[in-house]
């Protein structure tokens, strides 16, 4: 099945869903465990797999989800969809006998059912510092019945992290304040408050989050972004609707009068890089590092 073209009616849909559950019990059957002996699995989340790849176990990946877009040859392969917005019969299509997610796939009904299916569902824990990206890699190892492969690659990326981070920690320049946009869709800005994976990547990156006075990522006011006087806007490397030029985004009342807007000071970096807080975490330190010093 081309699960890129084509639309189906409700009773297509059920029906294929229905097909594609039985066979997947049957598959459930034959299987003992999610380990070694796993040979189509799909990966849901771009660190996901980013980890999978950088083992070395790529050849056992069937398909991945629409996040996954590094390394490029992670692109040849079919795609289930969002991994917040799945799509059950897409995931089953792809006759996985293993599903390795990261945390927060969704929408719950379409994670449950795909769990009803009796096919290894594992999600990897969250990651934003050094120790969780090792235990990352690590249940990643594990579920694919390599752990020992994935303690020589968790030891890697955990030094090169760790010695970046304390090379931008000793230095002696200011740090700037950074305010993270995650949409500006509509002239509504989103931004990153604290506990996010942006407040953490800013942080290692030698910059100081400039909205700390709530958690998660929200709307904010003209008013808010005034009180927080970002020296840096970072922004994620979009294209389409979600996406506005330097000239646009500095046009927008609430940020034209910021010290950002003053200097033109604005980094883009790509999502998955920047977010990610997988293999190539240390590269995204350093490249955001260099940018916030270098903007404006």
């Amino acid at each position: 099945m081309n699960l890129r073209q084509g639309r189906m009616t409700l009773s297509d849909r059920i029906g294929l869903l229905a097909t594609l559950i039985l066979l997947a019990l049957g598959l459930a059957t034959s299987k003992v465990s999610a380990d070694v002996s796993a040979g189509r699995i799909v990966a849901l989340g771009g660190s996901v797999t980013e980890i999978v790849f950088a083992l070395g176990e790529e050849h056992r990946l069937v398909a991945r989800d629409t996040t996954s877009s590094f390394p490029p040859a992670a692109l040849g392969l079919p795609d289930v969809g969002y991994i917040r917005a799945l799509s059950p019969e897409g995931v089953l299509s792809a006759q996985p006998d293993l599903i390795i997610s990261e945390e927060g796939a969704g929408p719950p009904d379409a994670v449950e059912l795909l769990k009803s299916a009796q096919i290894p569902f594992i999600e990897m824990p969250q990651a934003r510092t050094a120790p969780q990206i090792a235990d990352k890699i690590n249940a990643v190892g594990t579920a694919l019945g390599v752990p020992d492969k994935a303690a020589r690659l968790a030891e890697k990326v955990v030094t090169e992290l760790q010695s970046t981070a304390q090379e931008i920690a000793a230095s002696d320049q200011p740090r700037p304040r950074v305010l993270f946009l995650l949409s500006t869709q509509g002239g509504r800005l989103m931004a990153s408050g604290t506990d996010t994976s942006a407040d953490a990547i800013i942080a290692l990156a030698g910059g100081e989050n400039a909205v700390d006075t709530f958690e998660g990522y929200k709307s904010v006011t003209a008013e808010a972004i005034a009180t927080a006087a970002p020296d840096v806007i970072l922004m994620m490397d979009r294209s389409g609707n979600h996406a506005s030029s330097d000239a646009e985004l500095f046009a927008m009342p609430a940020l034209r009068t910021t010290p950002a807007a003053q200097e033109k000071a604005v980094v883009r970096m790509n999502g998955l890089l920047l977010l990610g807080f997988g293999p190539r975490t240390a590269q995204a330190v350093r490249e955001l590092h260099n940018a916030l010093y270098s903007a404006g």
